[in-house]
């Protein structure tokens, strides 16, 4: 069994460097900081995969990515980042079934870090049974890479150690150098060296040693300690990052979030804003927790998308809401969403580490698969 932590936030756990080393063993923080270098590998381990074969008989009908968790996210950065306008669907699929409509003259793209997955490999099976053009990234010598090799499609190994959502680019990468080949977006050599960069800088600016008061992934920490965070994306980049940040609070701090995009918010989460949970007595003996927005907002976002942000500020500033803004920089849609990314999965980390929790263990998710019979 393991040791229940004793979920009191101490921000000074932040800042003691052997408490953070003894509270991550399995080394959560490490494996953060391998962000850049993760894409560096995927990159050259989907170049390798021979995925400029995909392009042959010219683009697929749509293009349909199925897994779970950290897998099927990536399939909501590729169709974020390939953005508006594409001429053929971009579809994620987080169950075992197929869509109906699903047949041969679609690109099935499956992704599963251990490889072993049941639903995937249902998935897997389904898409090879009619005839669909496939794509596998996942383990190595798995069930999924078999699948892959009787099918003759193209395999694109994910070696990165640790926990699926601890691999997330090297998930991303080959859908986006497919994607890539097919024409849906720009994403050369270039782009994902300019997206490692970005996260590099990240880890720098985040590392355990440098501490609280300039180090942005611990300050994240620090504002999401006892509140109930309501995360919301101002485009589709940020909604996806947004999803992901929700996805690691839960997973690596056991910690509730809400998430939603624009404008979809606005008839229904932005609600919470005349909730209890926003309304606070800071004279209280103990206030309890109380909401705080954190805005994502994309530097590429259209007017309409920055007109709504502005408005929802404006709506939480006057509850006394309080607001924390985050921006996703840089050229290329990939580089602003891995640089957003990069420093929420920081700020996820910190938290758990700041109420004592270790961030790799998923107890409960374990629980659960081992007590299904699906």
């Amino acid at each position: 069994m393991i040791a229940a932590p004793d979920w009191r936030w101490d921000p000074d756990r932040l800042d003691d460097q052997s408490y953070l080393q003894e509270g991550d063993p399995s080394g959560m923080l490490p494996l953060v900081a391998s962000s850049g270098a993760q894409i560096r590998i995927a990159y050259r381990a989907a170049s390798e995969a021979g995925l400029d074969r995909l392009a042959d008989d010219g683009r697929p009908r749509a293009v349909v990515v199925a897994g779970a968790g950290a897998a099927a996210l990536a399939g909501d950065i590729l169709a974020a980042v390939c953005g508006p306008g594409l001429p053929l669907p971009v579809v994620t699929v987080r169950s075992r079934r197929l869509p109906g409509w699903v047949g041969a003259t679609d690109l099935v793209i499956v992704v599963s870090r251990s490889g072993r997955t049941a639903d995937t490999l249902a998935v897997a099976a389904d898409a090879v049974r009619r005839g669909c053009y496939l794509l596998v990234v996942g383990g190595e010598d798995t069930p999924l890479q078999e699948i892959a090799a009787r099918a003759r499609a193209p395999f694109v190994p994910v070696s990165t150690p640790g926990p699926s959502r601890a691999a997330l680019w090297e998930m991303v990468v080959p859908l986006l150098v497919a994607a890539d080949a097919l024409r849906l977006t720009r994403a050369g050599q270039q782009v994902f060296e300019a997206a490692a960069r970005r996260l590099e800088d990240v880890a720098h600016r985040c590392r355990p040693s440098s501490e609280s008061f300039i180090n942005p992934g611990k300050l994240l920490a620090l504002e999401l300690a006892e509140t109930v965070p309501l995360v919301w994306g101002t485009s589709p980049l940020t909604a996806a990052a947004a999803r992901r940040f929700g996805c690691q609070l839960a997973e690596n701090a056991g910690y509730p979030a809400l998430w939603g995009e624009f404008p979809d918010v606005g008839h229904g989460q932005v609600m919470t804003l005349d909730g209890p949970f926003a309304r606070r007595d800071v004279f209280a003996d103990d206030p309890g927790r109380s909401l705080r927005l954190f805005m994502l907002r994309d530097l590429g976002e259209s007017p309409e998308e920055a007109e709504w942000r502005e408005t929802c500020l404006r709506l939480a500033e006057e509850r006394d809401v309080p607001v924390s803004e985050l921006t996703a920089e840089g050229d290329h849609p990939l580089e602003r969403i891995a640089g957003l990314v990069g420093l929420l999965d920081y700020g996820s980390v910190y938290l758990a580490l700041g109420y004592g929790v270790d961030p790799t263990p998923i107890p409960a998710i374990m629980e659960l698969r081992a007590r299904s019979t699906q």
